[in-house]
């Protein structure tokens, strides 16, 4: 955690969360034409905003929890607001396609409404036609009940007074017997036909009933598609105000976490003078020991290797934040990151990574709960590692631990932004990436 250079304060008042815009910006593929484009993109952003905010989150250390909290606050709706447009999106493609189904039901409707007064029209009609036709038989029947009926063809020969009236005769009765017979079929096709509309209008019927209930289902989905959107624009009408008002706490802020920072950076710096004081201290009294046998000493040299085990209950082991330079998030410049950030949540258990002894176990500004491990010599450098941001520690300075060993519970103490292991490793007393020493 070393301090930033003087030269970059100048940028303070020129930066508004820069760093907290990048992590929240949507790259990728431009917006998609089609819904399913747009929620596949969503889904994508969704993930890639998880990923973010963790890295986020791991980047906050140095800041008061109130700041932190705000940073995550802003992140937390800047990454809502594509997803909120993009419901909004779907609610108005939503309400646009109930509308349109809704009209052309409304049009299936009318055409079976139509079909119905048509058909039954017909049905008049034809009952009228046949209740006419039904008087005129009846007529007939009654008219050759008295004798004033048509002939028979027998009846005219037998009655025929001349060729000439037989063959009268014999026409008027065939004309007759041609219009009863057209008049029965005429009855039977008018009765037919009625069959037919009648089982067409009760399908019709059943048609209509099926169409109201659907336009009254349209209706529905419309209305609840049209108060989706409302609820969408107002979310984002509200995000944007929100954003607004958190933007200008963290501006006000920035003061608190300038002087947050520097507080940090200059414990860090005294961990590490005490530090090396110790590894001055171990290579002295390892020189007299070297002396005593007539031994030469082991010069310092590199520490590597896989020397420690995972120190937490998550496996395999997750890192949220490497070791390196890494931008600060609301002031704008780059910072040492002097550990590794691993994942694990609140309240888990926290092991001592390699065999040694307690040198503190104790609150340290902007590390918070800190359990302090002297690994002693190794290749002739002096090794030790540190575990922070604890919940609680269960060692004491002094105390021998072997890999291994519950040192405590992992936590969000100190200037940290959620539950995690921030892991250092000092190498005669400077940091160094633990990584690779733990195998990673």
């Amino acid at each position: 955690m070393s301090r930033r250079p003087r030269a970059l304060s100048r940028m303070l008042a020129l930066v508004l969360v820069g760093a907290l815009a990048a992590l929240t910006t949507v790259g990728g593929p431009a917006i998609a034409d089609t819904l399913s484009d747009k929620r596949a993109a969503a889904k994508k952003l969704e993930r890639e905003n998880a990923a973010k905010r963790e890295q986020l989150a791991a980047s906050l250390e140095g800041l008061s929890a109130e700041l932190s909290q705000a940073l995550l606050d802003l992140q937390a709706m800047e990454a809502r607001m594509p997803q909120a447009q993009f419901e909004l999106a779907e609610a108005e493609a939503s309400l646009e396609r109930s509308q349109r189904e809704a009209t052309l039901v409304a049009a299936r409707l009318q055409d079976a409404q139509d079909q119905e007064t048509s058909i039954g029209t017909t049905i008049e009609q034809d009952t009228a036609r046949a209740t006419q036709i039904r008087e005129s038989i009846g007529q007939m029947a009654r008219e050759a009940y008295k004798g004033r009926g048509a002939a028979s063809s027998m009846g005219v020969v037998l009655g025929a007074e001349s060729t000439e009236d037989f063959i009268e005769q014999y026409g008027l009765v065939s004309t007759a017997l041609r219009t009863q017979t057209s008049t029965l079929e005429e009855m039977r096709t008018l009765q037919a036909q009625n069959v037919n509309s009648q089982a067409r209008l009760e399908a019709v019927r059943g048609r209509i009933q099926e169409l109201k209930a659907e336009a009254d289902q349209k209706v529905v989905e419309a209305d609840a598609a049209r108060a989706q959107a409302e609820d969408r624009k107002n979310e984002i009408e509200q995000l944007i105000v929100e954003q607004a008002a958190k933007k200008a706490q963290i501006e006000d802020q920035k003061a608190a976490a300038e002087a947050e920072a520097a507080a940090a950076d200059a414990e860090a710096a005294k961990i590490t003078a005490e530090l090396a004081a110790i590894a001055e201290a171990q290579r002295a009294a390892d020189a007299a020991a070297a002396a005593a046998a007539g031994k030469p000493q082991t010069p310092a040299g590199p520490v590597s290797g896989s020397l420690f085990a995972n120190p937490t209950s998550i496996k395999p082991m997750y890192v949220t934040s490497n070791y390196g330079m890494r931008l600060h998030p609301t002031l704008g410049y780059v910072r040492l990151h002097a550990g590794i950030d691993l994942r694990t949540y609140c309240g888990n258990p926290i092991y001592a990574g390699r065999a040694g002894t307690v040198q503190w176990a104790r609150y340290r500004y902007g590390f918070g709960n800190q359990v302090m491990l002297d690994h002693g010599l190794v290749n002739g450098s002096s090794l030790m590692s540190s575990y922070n941001h604890m919940t609680s520690f269960v060692v004491g300075a002094g105390q021998r631990v072997e890999q291994g060993t519950l040192l405590g519970y992992s936590g969000n103490t100190g200037t940290s932004a959620a539950c995690h292991l921030h892991l250092e490793v000092y190498v005669n007393g400077a940091t160094q990436d633990p990584g690779p020493l733990l195998g990673l």
